[in-house]
């Protein structure tokens, strides 16, 4: 069955079409912008007579051809409709009175990886607080959310928000962007129009587990190159936090528990197993050996595990990542008390912050990785009762 995502059912209905006539509309879009025949939604958009009159790119570009974190993007002009682009993820992260001047409605088109830290939530929030200021209108064309509806980390802390924590949700928050955006209106009490073009036919668990066996994936990010990376994201990007390579330079990047050269992925994992068997469900973890080309270690060769959260190795259910991720962490703390494990560096523009802490949103979990004393059941308490508050908190927010 093909699911027909949001910006498919908004060129397949006249009418909705029809609502457009006559106004100035603006696309946030990226790569991954496409419709079911891989035509990119500005192209699809115009051809079909929709009066495109600027857009908007997240953090990477619209072109999606920036590698690494805090690499800005200029404004420009695209050079076949002539239009402006604004970078949101440039001179600055908000739209400003101007961006919000260039249309009448707008369009977001991301597609998401289900993770609080990716920024395009952000971004989201951001669009939508300008919006109602300038009583603009904000249509979210709903995609998939791969990781699906599983829930999982500790909720951000007020006071920590930041680019990659809008607001109080997990890690893994199980939302697509339109309700999400629901969620955003709500919470924030923001007064604006807001729509949500739904898609037809997904089901969050259904065949393919989140992302449709019937759609092509294309990266959203450069680093965001399959399904499988998608699932392990909501662990995997603390590494950013961390001395250890998330496989930046690699082939597979952000599939790995870690890379390091002075770290034995083999005993990492036997005390990881020691410690909390039950987290390692969902997946298969294989050691395995890379030389990143750039970015952390770049030139040696590092001792790895892989996460393989895909194919027969895979339960969406019994998968949880930011658990898994946490353990590797308080393995490795176990077997070097004093390994230099969190990089302390400016993460997202946060100057006075660990970057794991706002990677989590709060310190609890360096906390916890550093406790001697600390166990995975104390962890698995606080996670669990924070999931389930927000579980209980976006129910009616939810779609499909």
């Amino acid at each position: 069955m093909t699911v027909l995502f949001g910006i498919d059912r908004l060129l397949g209905d006249r009418a909705m079409l029809g609502e457009l006539e006559g106004k100035r509309v603006a696309l946030v879009a990226h790569p991954a912008s496409v419709t079911a025949d891989l035509t990119h939604s500005l192209d699809a958009l115009i051809a079909a007579g929709v009066n495109v009159t600027s857009a908007f790119g997240p953090q990477h570009g619209l072109k999606g051809d920036k590698q690494d974190n805090m690499v800005e993007t200029e404004d420009e002009l695209d050079p076949l409709y002539g239009i402006p682009v604004f970078s949101l993820y440039g001179e600055v992260r908000r739209p400003t009175a101007q961006m919000m001047a260039s249309a009448d409605v707008f369009l977001f088109d991301l597609q998401d990886l289900g993770c609080r830290i990716y920024t395009f939530v952000t971004t989201l929030l951001y669009l939508l607080e300008e919006a109602a200021k300038a009583d603009k209108s904000v249509w979210v064309l709903d995609r998939p959310n791969p990781a699906g509806r599983p829930v999982e980390g500790t909720l951000l802390v007020p006071g920590q928000e930041s680019f990659v924590g809008a607001a109080p949700m997990p890690m893994r928050h199980g939302l697509t962007m339109g309700e999400m955006g629901h969620w955003f209106v709500e919470h924030f009490g923001l007064d604006l129009d807001y729509r949500v073009v739904a898609m037809d036919g997904w089901q969050p668990d259904g065949p393919g587990q989140g992302w449709p066996e019937s759609r092509v994936w294309i990266n959203p990010s450069p680093n965001a190159a399959n399904v499988n990376m998608a699932r392990a994201y909501a662990g995997t990007v603390m590494l950013e936090g961390t001395t250890l390579s998330e496989g930046r330079g690699t082939t597979r990047p952000l599939e790995v528990l870690f890379g390091a050269p002075d770290v034995d992925a083999r005993g990492v994992l036997v005390e990881m197993a020691r410690l909390a068997p039950e987290w390692l469900a969902g997946c298969a973890i294989r050691e395995c050996w890379f030389t990143p080309t750039f970015h952390k270690h770049s030139g040696q060769l590092c001792s790895a595990l892989m996460i393989h959260a895909e194919g027969s190795f895979y339960s969406h259910h019994a998968f949880r990542p930011w658990r898994l991720q946490a353990l590797a962490f308080k393995a490795i703390r176990n077997l070097g008390p004093d390994y230099p494990l969190w990089r302390d560096f400016p993460y997202e523009y946060e100057f006075d912050r660990l970057a794991i802490d706002v990677i989590n949103g709060g310190p609890a979990l360096r906390e916890w990785v550093d406790d001697a004393n600390a166990t995975p059941h104390e962890l698995d308490n606080l996670a669990s009762a924070d999931e389930a508050s927000w579980i209980a908190m976006v129910r009616e927010y939810l779609i499909y």
